[in-house]
């Protein structure tokens, strides 16, 4: 659940808004001083401890924070940058799965850093938000990635049937920092806030080695590219960077019912279009040497419905079928990939070897994973995939069940399915689609 910002603070927001979106042209030149406002500062602050997250390079939590006082935490870190003496910590580097496979490397700003830099994001915010074009869905108030996947699902249901999956490669490691400058400039004529901005993008980067100890890296600040993924202002300068695309795609190509229509959510990105998808895909190739971005060749591609399908933000999109008539239609569905993911984690909690939990505990921990699965997962045919899921949770933790109670077989009689839903709580995903709906494989649109 989001926090509710102060009356204070939405009113910043609200006339910041109002005068970029009145005046396009126009730049910001006192915006420094909102940063480090208190009533700007607690509202970042309390973002954030709602987020919660692992401490940074220092070690600092928000539970010591509050053990040492949170005002007077807050009051120094407002000092510090009235006094410009702030300057921002390496990033703690860890490496999480990527949805498509392999790794991301996500970096973790101190509990300071994060603070500051969402202060940034909650005044800066608003601005950037009157010039981000419709074609943007990450990370904006309103829009989120079911919004972009039905954009999807409908252009392609209006005939936009030559799609061009595209794959940008390292994009938040190859954003060049002079045209992420330039892009910013074009609206902030601030300094402080301009310098503020460069000194995250250049924040040195810490990781583990394997070998023991750790290793510190100024990559980004050598190369002068790249914006720390993880931290909170990252997902704002990635936004603002893509814009520059957007707007070239419409220079180049122009907005109209047969043009290709861009969809992007962050670093993904499809264009559909109703004819032409190869010259679209050139001229995508175009832009991003333009913009010094790097197309990942083996995976970007024209696919053509209905006889291809492809994948967009863990969704498979292509040609489903009505459980009910049997007939096909053009939809979305969860992809294989997210599907086996959800799976081996759920391997993974239940392992006889993994470290001790009570049952209770464990069987919290996979309600978490299934509630958050089936909470994003639930556009288009679900049913099938829900099955499958509950299924592979059901057999997983029996196995555990028998293990830990050593007894031998499946467990189907002692552990049966009534047991595990009724007496251990565990959450069944097929149940929720009586509660909407749309997952029950009427997608049409």
């Amino acid at each position: 659940m989001s926090l509710q910002a102060p009356q204070t603070v939405q009113k910043l927001q609200a006339t910041l808004y109002a005068k970029a979106k009145g005046a396009p042209s126009f730049r910001f030149y006192s915006l420094y001083d909102k940063i480090y406002r208190e009533d700007v500062l607690k509202y970042a602050y309390r973002c954030g401890r709602q987020k919660r997250g692992t401490p940074g390079v220092d070690g600092m939590s928000f539970g010591e924070i509050e053990r040492r006082g949170v005002e007077r935490w807050l009051g120094a870190l407002a000092e510090e940058l009235k006094e410009r003496t702030y300057r921002p910590e390496a990033v703690k580097r860890v490496r999480v799965p990527k949805r498509e496979g392999g790794e991301r490397a996500l970096g973790i700003p101190t509990v300071k850093d994060r603070v500051i830099q969402t202060a940034a994001v909650i005044v800066l915010g608003p601005i950037f938000e009157a010039d981000l074009p419709e074609e943007q869905y990450a990370y904006r108030p309103g829009r989120s990635a079911h919004d972009a996947i039905i954009r999807v699902h409908r252009l392609i249901n209006r005939g936009y049937r030559e799609v061009v999956e595209a794959d940008l490669r390292g994009y938040f490691d190859e954003i060049p920092h002079r045209e992420l400058i330039k892009s910013l400039a074009r609206r902030i004529s601030d300094g402080a806030v301009l310098k503020l901005l460069k000194q995250w993008m250049e924040m040195p980067v810490e990781e583990e080695r394997e070998e023991g100890g750790t290793h510190r890296s100024a990559r980004n600040r050598k190369t002068r590219k790249g914006i720390p993924q993880g931290s909170p202002i990252s997902p704002l300068l990635a936004n603002i960077y893509m814009r520059r695309f957007i707007l070239g795609w419409r220079k180049r190509v122009g907005k109209g019912r047969d043009k290709g229509e861009v969809v992007n959510y962050a670093d993904d990105l499809v264009i559909c279009c109703r004819r032409g998808g190869e010259e679209a895909l050139r001229t995508l190739n175009e832009l991003m040497i333009k913009l010094k971005l790097a197309i990942n060749e083996r995976k970007t591609r024209v696919c053509y419905m209905p006889r291809n399908v492809f994948d967009f933000l863990g969704y498979t999109v292509g040609r489903c079928y009505s459980p009910r008539t049997g007939e096909s239609y053009l939809g979305t569905r969860p992809s294989r990939g997210a599907i086996k993911r959800v799976c081996r984690q759920i391997s993974e909690l239940t392992t006889v070897r993994w470290t001790p939990l009570p049952a209770d505990e464990r069987v919290r921990k996979l309600n978490s994973i299934l509630r958050g699965w089936g909470n994003y997962f639930r556009l288009g045919p679900v049913s099938k995939a829900y099955k499958g899921i509950d299924a592979h949770t059901r057999k997983r933790l029996r196995q555990w069940l028998c293990a830990k109670h050593k007894i031998r077989g499946r467990g189907l009689s002692r552990f049966s399915d009534e047991y595990l839903y009724q007496n251990m709580g565990l959450y069944c995903l097929e149940k929720q689609t009586r509660n909407f709906p749309w997952a029950k494989a009427e997608c049409h649109g």
